[in-house]
């Protein structure tokens, strides 16, 4: 008869799993190996749990071999290879601030510029494609800014110019 695969934990354990599944940035999979450590150690048996998370029993039983050969800090998954990205944390939150800046200055920016003003100032080079990506995660959202400035127009300099044209005209035509 094989053995159960159970895990039973401690009430610190308890308390970080489900403060970890609280959190919204958790990736998936972490969420899913989380959920088979939390159902067995409510009793359930691999195939239980496999069942009610609709995933394989190898699943399942891989997350509790993980959890049981490093704890809570194994479950999530290993660092994926590749380039690592060129704009760090630091980087979106001071592009965060001068954009905050920005808009309660009345100020607009548009991709390209705020492209050069990260080159410029934090040394980062991202297209501006990739940047609008980027922002468009970080929640930020904008709209076409109008191409005309007529509504800022002062009215009482633009009718001493209109007298100065029609003075200009009347000169011309003699």
């Amino acid at each position: 008869m094989p053995r159960l695969l159970r895990i039973s934990l401690s009430p610190e354990q308890e308390a970080e799993l489900r403060r970890q599944l609280h959190r919204r940035d958790l990736a998936p999979h972490t969420r899913m190996r989380l959920e088979c450590l939390r159902l067995s150690d409510k009793g359930l048996s691999v195939p239980q749990v496999a069942e009610l998370l609709e995933i394989h029993q190898a699943t399942v039983r891989e997350a509790l071999h993980r959890f049981g050969a490093g704890g809570l800090d194994a479950l999530p998954d290993a660092p994926r290879i590749g380039r690592p990205p060129r704009a760090s944390r630091a980087d979106l939150d001071a592009l965060e601030e001068m954009l905050d800046a920005a808009a309660a200055a009345g100020q607009t920016w548009t991709l390209p510029a705020i492209a050069g003003w990260l080159e410029r100032t934090r040394g980062v080079a991202l297209s501006s494609s990739w940047l609008s990506v980027l922002l468009h995660r970080d929640g930020f959202r904008w709209k076409r800014t109008r191409d005309a400035l007529w509504h800022k127009a002062n009215p009482a300099l633009q009718q001493a110019a209109r007298e100065e044209l029609e003075g200009l005209r009347l000169a011309a035509g003699r």
